[in-house]
């Protein structure tokens, strides 16, 4: 198996292709992709004269090395002539993906009127009065802002607040359409800890709830922690939390796979103690399961001792654990041979995993994933819908271990996680948590 590019292509080209209209022509078109390893999918013919056929045809690749070699191979051993590509994902950000938007139209003079001077000097006297009231007379109760300074994005590392802005709208997109919150994404330029906790701090009235994105470790705990101290109203640091619910998730539905569904006494090994490793052995604790860690910084070891999690070596650790959870990004770090048989092995780094699911299954795995369908859209959206909706000045771990238990309760049984597109998901997230916060309030009275 190929362990330096992922299992299936996953870039989505289309091409525009004018070729000779006459018998085989198409099928040799195709064929030359295929002999490239590009997949082909939607094919769409755009006009058909007696001499040519011009088709827009979707191929998915690799990267640009393997388009240009597709490229290479149509020019090679056919007669059909690429006219245009697009690249799909480029196309959908042109321009961006987010606007701000309004809710009310001023139509009639009267309009203006309620909507700005003069009326609205009376709303703004009744919020100075009891600030409260502009949870109910502003959009500020149905608002999450995205704070991040770019400096941990993804799997691309620290490219600064600017070059990570397209990550902050698809989240603000994510949040419209699955729940209906206005998320705004704000760039922070600063890696100083400090710096930054002030600017959320100062700009919090702004919104109802605080998301935090792809800020680099040990900073995010600190900045996280900070602002829930500092603030009242629900703070998450998505990397760590909305991974960590959709993991338990995850885990939960291997078990029911596994005829271990209920079981709190088995082992847990999280190799990779980083922000979403770190998330994830956290929540693993506090759902009750023993968590060994592995990892080589001395800190992240003495982080997860602290919340009651053991340290163990990668040997130690594969040898002793029912579920391994590995997010090191270190491509092929767990061998065939270190598979014990009957584990769990839920290998999450993109694009390729520290060992392939076919690998670990052929190795003795009981039941084996890679991170494709671990998606923390599942968790974030309904967890702000339910902090927002009942005034929460949290997001507390009941919450997100309600979130993972209604998240798996809808896995199919081909599925570890249902799709963040399931028309129930975001309710059943949204109604758990709401559950499990009144539960808490009722024995804390």
């Amino acid at each position: 198996m190929d362990h330096k590019r992922p299992r299936f292509p996953d870039q989505d080209i289309v091409l525009v292709v004018r070729n000779p209209h006459r018998a085989g022509a198409l099928g040799k078109l195709l064929s030359a992709i295929g002999e490239v390893g590009a997949l082909v999918g939607d094919l769409t013919t755009r006009s058909v004269s007696p001499y040519h056929s011009i088709r827009e045809i979707t191929v998915s690749v690799y990267d640009d090395d393997h388009l240009t070699q597709v490229l290479a191979a149509i020019r090679a051993n056919t007669e059909a002539e690429v006219v245009e590509t697009c690249d799909l994902v480029f196309a959908r950000h042109q321009g961006g993906k987010i606007h701000c938007g309004r809710k009310q139209d001023i139509k009639l003079l009267s309009d203006l009127r309620y909507i700005y001077t003069p009326g609205v000097a009376r709303v703004c006297r009744t919020i100075q009065r009891d600030p409260s009231k502009a949870l109910e007379l502003t959009g500020i109760g149905n608002s999450v802002g995205i704070f991040t300074n770019g400096t941990r994005v993804l799997g691309l590392g620290d490219i600064g607040p600017v070059a990570g802005m397209p990550v902050m709208e698809g989240k603000a997109v994510i949040y419209d359409q699955f729940v209906g919150i206005s998320a705004v994404p704000i760039l922070v330029d600063t890696k100083d800890p400090g710096e930054f906790i002030d600017t959320v701090v100062r700009v919090a009235p702004t919104f109802g709830g605080i998301h935090l994105e792809d800020i680099r470790m040990p900073d995010c705990f600190r900045i996280e922690d900070e602002l829930i101290r500092r603030l009242d109203k629900p703070v998450m640091h998505d990397d760590q939390h909305g991974t960590a619910t959709v993991l338990l998730a995850a885990v939960l539905t291997a078990l029911r796979h596994t005829n271990r569904d209920g079981r709190r006494d088995l082992v847990c090994a999280q190799i990779g103690l980083g922000a979403a490793g770190f998330g994830i052995a956290k929540l693993l604790i506090q759902a009750g399961f023993k968590v060994l860690g592995v990892d080589r910084n001395e800190s992240a070891c003495a982080r997860l001792e602290n919340v009651g999690g053991d340290i163990a070596t990668l040997e130690d650790a594969m040898a002793r654990a029912d579920i391994v959870i590995a997010t090191t990004g270190v491509v092929g770090l767990i061998k065939p041979e270190m598979i014990q048989k009957g584990q769990i092995i839920l290998s999450l780094s993109n694009p390729i995993p520290e060992i392939f699911p076919e690998e670990a299954l052929d190795a003795g795995a009981a039941y084996a994933a890679d991170g494709k369908s671990v998606n923390n859209a599942l968790a974030y959206p309904g967890l702000f819908r339910a902090a927002l909706d009942g005034r929460r000045k949290a997001i507390t771990p009941a919450m997100k271990i309600a979130a993972a238990r209604a998240i798996s309760s809808l896995a199919g049984p081909d599925e570890l996680v249902p799709s963040p597109l399931h028309p129930e998901v975001h309710k059943a997230v949204i109604a758990a948590a709401t559950d499990a916060f009144k539960r808490e309030e009722a024995k804390a009275k």
